[in-house]
């Protein structure tokens, strides 16, 4: 589809489309569990979809997308009404019965002529549902008070700390980046645009926590901090991706911005550490 934005520049994009994003996210986020649901359901998928695509790049790689997909979406429904408490917990045990279908769909298809490497192939399918999928179930595991009530300040306020980390990276990377941060991978980031996103991301985080009180101050702090390192390390890992498969952009789906890939990143290596982070302390 036609980008009807095209003409303008990639800041005006950027700024347009994160409009309409944050307006529709927010909205399903504050709406109720099932807006939320739904929306990271399509994200989810769309960005595990994003990901196989870029695999299939390499000729020589032939993950089982359809399959992958199926069941990172399965596992994120699955942790869903599990969190919610409509499944007892026993039930995670399906998610490795569904998993362990790659071995038997692999075996039947072992004489096709491009598989060549079918334990291979089973790695990169689990690697699209372990780097997509879970930690999107992952975030499923923080929604939820005690009580069982759906909290959209916590998904809600990650997001708003994820943004001003990016950015306040983009704009103090732009008007005053000199020093590389990881040149053999992402040759455009720099120290002081990772430094800026740092300090923006932490304000928001420690400005909200006054009026998003499902969490402690204290808590928004720590979260603040996961986001800004395994934000940025996020970043940078699917930098490396896309750079080991020679492109820019994992998509060009949302103007602006690149794929679902490259506007979630960041989340993706968060999310694991803020759910250990908010269960375990």
């Amino acid at each position: 589809m036609k980008n009807p934005i095209a003409h303008l520049s990639e800041l005006q994009q950027r700024v347009i489309t994160a409009i309409f994003g944050i307006i529709l996210i927010l909205n399903a986020l504050y709406w109720s569990e099932w807006g939320y649901f739904a929306l990271f359901f399509v994200i989810c998928l769309l960005a595990q979809l994003e990901f196989y695509k870029l695999l299939k790049l390499d000729e020589a790689l032939v993950p089982l997308q359809t399959f992958g997909t199926i069941n990172g979406l399965f596992i994120y429904v699955m942790t869903f009404f599990i969190e919610k408490e409509n499944l007892p917990a026993h039930y995670y045990h399906l998610i490795f019965v569904g998993l362990s279908g790659a071995y038997f769909i692999k075996l039947y298809g072992y004489k096709h002529k491009k598989d060549i490497k079918p334990f291979a192939n089973i790695g990169f399918t689990f690697l699209g549902v372990l780097y997509v999928a879970v930690p999107f179930a992952l975030l499923n595991s923080v929604i939820f008070n005690p009580d069982g009530s759906y909290s959209w300040h916590i998904v809600m306020g990650c997001l708003f700390i994820l943004w001003a980390n990016d950015t306040g990276a983009y704009f103090s990377g732009k008007n005053f980046g000199k020093h590389k941060l990881f040149q053999t991978v992402s040759p455009k980031k720099t120290w002081e645009g990772s430094i800026g996103g740092g300090i923006f991301a932490v304000s928001i985080g420690l400005i909200q926590s006054f009026w998003l009180t499902d969490l402690k101050q204290w808590e928004w702090l720590g979260v603040s901090i996961i986001i800004v390192v395994a934000g940025t390390y996020g970043d940078l890992v699917e930098s490396m991706f896309k750079r080991s498969i020679n492109i820019k952009d994992s998509a060009h789906t949302i103007p602006g911005h690149g794929g679902f890939l490259d506007r979630f990143d960041g989340l993706l290596l968060a999310a694991p550490f803020i759910a250990a982070f908010l269960k375990l302390l």
